[in-house]
């Protein structure tokens, strides 16, 4: 891999690991929530 190659890698990887990193934090929030109204509701 020649060194361009190299830092186009991990730049798609890092793309790709702030995307999942965002959709685990929508999911939590998403779920925090979701527990909340239950409480509430009793």
């Amino acid at each position: 891999m020649t060194p361009e190659e190299l830092a186009l890698f991990r730049k798609r990887r890092r793309g790709r690991n702030i995307a999942i990193l965002l959709v685990l934090v929508a999911l939590s929030v998403l779920f925090y929530f979701v527990g909340m109204a239950r409480v509430m509701r009793g």
